[in-house]
């Protein structure tokens, strides 16, 4: 893997080798991919940003955020975002990393697909999520350079991405389609999950047991 793309180091420390294995271990191809790109759109980002961040933490932010999609990180009651989060909470913490830091790559994971949040979070928290904005769904598409966009994507390609991280996402919570309730996964369930209709907020209120 090269150990630098568009200007940006790929994290080479023992900690971070080690969760890129767990994610080739438990990953796909699909996801190894998506992440690292994740990881360089986000740092893109942030140096453009002039933002002060820890790249280790980012980097292994970006390898667990899809964790929790895979058959050994999901759990059968818990948002996907949350189980990543979840994984890599354990992992730092069998490693002995300070509880600030952990808690940092929690939030970047388990924030990351929470529209108009995450962003005024702290750097880490941010890029991650800008990273996914971006990979996922151009978000600030036009910001980087044609040049900077071509060396991530040829050193980690797409290969159909749009359509087969759709169906990523389904695999990953199609048991627990009730995790995706007040965010933007839900829309993944109603439309490939066959006669699945998402709950709507209005009726939770109006069905309440208050009676007035």
């Amino acid at each position: 893997m090269p150990k630098n793309i568009a200007g940006i180091a790929i994290p080479d420390s023992s900690l971070a080798n080690e969760a890129a294995e767990l994610l080739r271990e438990h990953g796909t191809s699909l996801l190894w991919n998506h992440s690292h790109r994740v990881y360089l759109f986000g740092a893109l980002q942030g140096h453009q940003a002039g933002l002060r961040y820890d790249p280790e933490l980012l980097y292994i932010s970006a390898l667990f955020h899809d964790l929790g999609l895979t058959e050994k990180y999901r759990s059968q009651d818990k948002r996907f975002e949350v189980d990543g989060a979840n994984a890599a909470r354990d992992f730092l913490t069998s490693h002995g990393i300070p509880h600030a830091s952990i808690q940092l790559v929690w939030d970047a994971i388990a924030f990351h697909t929470t529209i108009g949040i995450a962003q005024y979070k702290e750097p880490v928290v941010a890029l991650v999520n800008a990273g996914v904005g971006l990979d996922v769904i151009g978000e600030g598409y036009e910001d980087l350079a044609e040049e900077v966009r071509g060396q991530v994507v040829a050193a980690f390609p797409r290969d159909g991405f749009k359509h087969k991280i759709l169906h990523a996402f389904l695999e990953g919570f199609a048991h627990k389609p009730e995790t995706t309730f007040g965010n933007i996964k839900s829309d993944v369930c109603e439309r490939f999950l066959p006669g699945y209709k998402r709950p709507n907020f209005c009726d939770y209120v109006l069905q309440s047991p208050w009676n007035e």
